[in-house]
């Protein structure tokens, strides 16, 4: 069984992506998924990308959230 991959695209100070992150680590409590944080500020075509809209959250690869995360709709996405 492949675990889904989950990115949160954030940036150090960003109280935004510290709620994010709450969310995403509740869920990973008890549904299984690979979690990568990218600070996207050591990449210039990162900071291009994302900028303003952070956070970002994609799951496998496809962008899920931006500014906020919803714990329920989190889930589901997650859960499959």
């Amino acid at each position: 069984m492949t675990l889904p991959k989950v990115v949160l695209y954030s940036r150090p100070g960003c109280h935004l992506c510290d709620e994010a992150r709450e969310v995403v680590l509740a869920e990973r409590c008890t549904t299984p998924f690979e979690l990568e944080e990218i600070d996207i500020e050591t990449d210039d075509a990162l900071l291009l990308d994302y900028g303003m809209r952070i956070p970002v959250v994609t799951i496998g690869g496809d962008e899920a959230f931006e500014y906020t995360v919803d714990a329920r709709a989190f889930a589901e996405l997650v859960r499959g």
